[in-house]
């Protein structure tokens, strides 16, 4: 045969077999039914619950698993020597017979994979999740033990803590009974059961029937009255009518109880425990050189050095002149060395005794007979203990004062001696020490106390009330209100400026008692309202043809003058009888002040006349006060305005004593 120049064709070989395509779709098989598998062991368990073979499935992460199973299957093969593209790894054909031990190879391989596509729990996971489950545990009831506990807080502080006692009858009125004489009306504001309220305090003479029949026999008393509801706290018999109550404590900077100095008309003199109304100590009225007290104690400081105030009293003989002065101890109410003895003369009204403490710290009593003389404590404590030795307190000396002795070297200081009728004491806005304001017959004087000159004087007739301090201004300093004899029935009301002693405000009302008090309350913005009496005033124009106080007495009504609004009053409370004294307390808790008054009521033959003690908050009392127009002002205040203007008033204990 004729053979063919062509070259020979190399044997066709054989066609390649995509194992590669082979191991997916079996492991694809696998997954599918790996995922069935997981499916079906979901819908039949209870959720929550893992299948120990084949994990939790997710079908938000199975596609990625499926791919990454793919990847696995190859890298596998090839690093097992597996084929790619029809080929192995060395560029070799493979064996027609190699397809079984290349499959039989991958066996292993896609075992392993399987087992790494649904891995199961490992041990590290399982720690893992239970220490979170643990965490979140330990969170979850630290939350709930803090709530519980808070709960529990507010509920003790809510309904078993005592919230403090709110002042809900802010008006209360309470009869002590007939008033079987006595002219003095000591009447004074302290706590005494520590409820954050001012209690009452007063005495008055009473009547009842001794051990004989039909003898009647007077007593006076003691009396504690709650200042919540006017209640009796307590109450305590003393020998004779009390001219003064003074509640205080006589160690400053501790939390000692409060004591009441009670000072009687003759010859008592003693301190009771403002909590029970015992009597802690008496002084012996035979201390006082057969004289009688003059005047209220007065607190000095320590001078036995016992660590309590120690009080001085005076005492007055029978005959003017004999006059003399008693250290009595606080803690004892034994004397302090022996009576000192000053003869003086003068006419008028017992003026003080008062202490007066200048701005070097020496220490100088303040007394006379319508004059005004002092004497230096340290002198008045080396006659009684008859030692050159003094305290600390007691060796300062002030040259301005001492300068002012007589020419003979006399220990009476002369400080002013012109009919002076009452001497008060007034803060000094710019120093630590206070000035002098003497009421004289002619009118008022404010007298420095850092040298005793003049500030002002003001010239009026009439003048017999004490002026009631208060701030009236801007400038913080203490301005006055003066009650004025105008005529019958009349009675003009003052307010003087503590500054320059100019009048600021006056207005003539009627009134026919010779003498109301007249009282002033602080408020938060350091300015002050001022309380008098008067009777009625017409609420109407001033133009009326209606003269006032030419009618017969009526009511007297409490009215009360804001520096704000000059032009109006507002008539706050009334009263049949005769108010004799009044005092303003603060309640601080609910920023509120409330007067309270001692009234005598009417009296009829053969009745004695009925004793009286009312509380008023003054707060409520601005909202129900009637308004009384005293001129005619372009604008006109309105209701409303003032209203909301006496609604936001806030009173605050003064910033100093005034």
């Amino acid at each position: 045969p004729r053979r063919s120049h062509l070259p020979r064709s190399q044997p066709r070989a054989p066609p390649a077999v995509n194992y590669s395509s082979r191991q997916d779709a079996g492991a694809r098989t696998r997954t599918g039914a790996s995922a069935m598998a997981t499916v079906l062991s979901r819908a039949l368990k209870l959720p929550g619950k893992k299948s120990p073979d084949l994990g939790e499935y997710d079908p938000l992460t199975q596609a990625d698993s499926d791919e990454s199973e793919d990847d696995l299957v190859l890298n596998l093969q090839q690093k097992n020597g597996g084929v790619k593209n029809g080929k192995s790894p060395l560029g070799e054909v493979p064996e027609p017979d190699s397809d079984a031990e290349a499959v039989g190879a991958a066996k292993p391989h896609l075992s392993e994979v399987a087992t790494e596509g649904y891995p199961s729990e490992p041990l590290g996971g399982l720690e893992q999740k239970a220490t979170s489950s643990i965490v979140s545990y330990v969170r979850t009831s630290v939350f709930l033990l803090t709530l519980v506990i808070s709960m529990i807080l507010v509920l003790v502080c809510a309904f078993l803590i005592p919230c403090p006692p709110r002042d809900l009858h802010s008006t209360w009125s309470r009869h002590l009974g007939p008033q079987g004489g006595g002219d003095l009306s000591p009447l004074e504001l302290a706590d005494v059961n520590g409820d954050g309220l001012r209690d009452v305090l007063l005495s008055f003479v009473t009547s009842r029937n001794g051990s004989a029949v039909g003898v009647s026999k007077a007593a006076a008393i003691l009396v504690c009255l709650s200042g919540m509801n006017g209640s009796t706290l307590w109450s305590s018999p003393l020998p004779e009518e009390a001219r003064d109550i003074t509640c205080l404590n006589l160690m400053p900077g501790s939390v000692a109880e409060t004591i009441c100095l009670v000072t009687g008309t003759h010859g008592m003199f003693s301190a009771f425990n403002a909590t029970s109304g015992k009597a802690i100590w008496t002084l012996n009225p035979n201390y006082l050189s057969n004289g009688t007290l003059a005047a209220p104690g007065v607190v000095l400081p320590d001078l036995d050095e016992d660590g309590v105030r120690d009080l001085v009293v005076l005492a007055i003989g029978e005959l003017q002149p004999d006059l003399c002065f008693l250290l009595v101890s606080g803690r004892t109410g034994s004397p302090v060395g022996r009576p000192v003895k000053y003869n003086i003369v003068g006419v008028g009204n017992l003026i003080g005794p008062q202490v007066y403490v200048t701005t070097n710290g020496a220490v100088y009593i303040l007394f006379g007979f319508g004059n005004i003389q002092a004497v230096a404590l340290r002198d008045i404590f080396v006659q009684a203990q008859n030692r050159d030795s003094l305290p600390p307190s007691l060796q300062i000396e002030e040259p301005e004062w001492e300068k002012r002795r007589s020419i003979n070297l006399s220990e009476l200081i002369d400080i002013y001696s012109d009919g002076v009728e009452l001497l008060q004491m007034v803060k000094a806005p710019d120093s630590n020490c206070s000035n002098l304001l003497i009421t004289t017959r002619q009118g008022l004087i404010l007298l420095r106390g850092q040298n005793l000159t003049p500030s002002w004087t003001l010239s009026l007739q009439g003048l017999h009330s004490q002026p009631t301090p208060g701030y009236f201004t801007d400038d913080q300093t203490l301005d006055f209100l003066l009650q004025i004899q105008d005529g019958v029935g009349m009675k003009k009301v003052v307010v003087v400026d503590g500054d320059s002693g100019s009048i600021l405000w006056s207005y003539s009302a009627p009134c026919h008692l010779k003498e109301t008090p007249t009282t002033s309350a602080v408020t938060a913005d350091q300015k002050s309202v001022f309380l008098f009496w008067a009777e009625g005033m017409s609420a109407a124009s001033p133009s009326s043809d209606v003269i006032p106080g030419t009618g017969p007495p009526s009511l007297h009504h409490l009215y009360l003058l804001h520096p704000a609004f000059p032009s109006i009053l507002l008539d706050l409370a009334n009263a049949t009888g005769t108010v004799t004294a009044s005092e303003v307390g603060i309640n601080d808790l609910w920023k509120d002040a409330f007067y309270v008054t001692r009234t005598t009521g009417p009296s009829s033959e053969g009745h004695l006349a009925p004793l009286v003690v009312s509380k008023l908050s003054l707060r409520w009392a601005l909202m129900e006060g009637q308004v009384v127009q005293l001129e005619d002002t372009t604008p006109k205040i309105g209701r409303g305005e003032l209203r909301r203007f006496l609604s936001r008033i806030k009173f605050v204990d003064p910033p100093h004593q005034m």
